[in-house]
């Protein structure tokens, strides 16, 4: 019988070997078959018996059901804790800094605190300036083309740091347009403030940084997520502007208290907002930390309205 002729059975036992060979018989190429008389025993030196499959079954069988079986001279990776292979388990990929990790989180929040903190002397220094001297309100009072073009430079690099992502991007660029803004922006408020009295501004200075304070710590601590109140703050927002141009043609103290009562709740709400997308982390919703201009942006926005609001109705109710 020739070693063409052996049909390959699951398990075939060749009379002149001492084991198996798993199905598999001797090919043409190897030899041509079994030496005369068999191969010596494998004890005596002999050659190694066919490797059987990592799930005991000899190859020549298949794969088990559901599996593929490994090819000759593989490795199966020793299984870790919680039943991942050695090449899945979690912990043996490199990490992958995205803005959930802590340092990188951490560096980002110091960095708009500390333009925060700048944008805020530079305004309050101006309003102090114009409130507490004499000269620079009645400059003001003279040149009223700075109040126009002050508003100008505002409106034109709020709006292109806003939609322009190159512009609060690239360094010194978005430094440049946020300090022009800056200064734009204190110039406005200084010539506002001198249309009241320098308690009333002191007293709305203390009052927005207390409540300033109180929503920042609220919205560290808090398990509320406010990032997933977009839709519902820019609702309040439209409804807000269209209360102003009504009050504009309405005038009267209690329309005016309203007014200025709705829109430092309303500003409340969004530097809670904002807070939490600047921190991230457990909140649906995160500002990149690359964005770190446009973060220090809204706190400033949020803050100064607050501020003018305050004292809008510190005025309303004592005029």
């Amino acid at each position: 019988m020739s070693w063409q002729s052996v049909p390959q059975y699951p398990q075939y036992q060749d009379p002149n070997q001492q084991y198996n060979y798993g199905g598999y018989p001797p090919q043409r190429g190897y030899g041509g078959g079994p030496p005369q008389g068999g191969y010596p025993p494998y004890a005596q030196g002999g050659a190694q018996p066919y490797p059987q499959g990592p799930y005991g079954q000899p190859y020549g069988q298949g794969p088990p059901p559901g599996g593929y079986a490994p090819q000759p001279g593989f490795i199966q990776p020793p299984p870790a804790a919680g039943g991942y292979g050695a090449y899945d388990d979690p912990e043996s990929q490199p990490k992958n800094f995205s803005f959930d990790d802590q340092s990188i989180r951490r560096g980002f929040i110091r960095k708009v605190y500390l333009i925060l903190m700048g944008q805020l002397l530079v305004t309050f220094g101006a309003v102090a300036l114009f409130v507490f001297h004499q000269g620079t309100k009645d400059f003001a009072a003279k040149n009223m083309w700075l109040f126009w073009v002050a508003l100008g430079v505002m409106l034109v690099t709020m709006l292109c740091m806003a939609c322009c992502d190159s512009v609060r991007r690239q360094t010194p660029t978005n430094l440049i347009f946020l300090g022009l803004f800056t200064i734009a922006q204190s110039f406005l408020m200084g010539v506002t403030a001198t249309r009241y009295a320098p308690n009333e501004v002191l007293l709305a200075v203390g009052i927005t940084a207390a409540v300033c304070l109180a929503l920042t710590l609220f919205a560290m601590q808090t398990k509320y997520d406010f990032t997933m109140m977009g839709g519902i703050l820019i609702a309040c927002m439209v409804v807000f502007l269209i209360f102003g141009i009504v009050a504009m043609f309405m005038k009267g103290k209690i329309i005016t208290l309203v007014y200025a009562s709705f829109g430092a709740l309303l500003f409340s709400v969004y530097l809670i907002y904002d807070t939490q997308l600047m921190m991230g982390g457990d909140h649906k919703y995160s500002i990149s930390p690359e964005e770190y201009i446009f973060a220090a942006l809204n706190l400033y926005l949020d803050i100064i309205n607050i501020f003018m609001y305050i004292l809008t109705i510190i005025g309303a109710s004592r005029d």
